[in-house]
């Protein structure tokens, strides 16, 4: 047994959880991909719904002034 091993181990152990974090930011950045375009979809939808209802532009569809 080395002095350095218990340090390798600590590094194979830090380098395993750094990989596993990683793989869950990646899934979770796909899941809200997926529902922010669901989101976007379903504003949209009820954009149209309150334009057929009253023929006016809807406010949800405005973009603030500072925009």
């Amino acid at each position: 047994m080395t002095d350095t091993q218990p340090l390798e181990e600590a590094i194979a152990h830090l380098t395993r959880q750094v990989e596993e974090l990683s793989d869950v930011i990646a899934r979770q950045d796909g899941e809200i991909q997926v529902l922010t375009r669901r989101v976007e979809m379903l504003m949209n939808r009820e954009a149209e719904r309150e334009v057929d209802a009253s023929g006016t532009v809807a406010i949800a569809d405005q973009k603030p002034p500072h925009w």
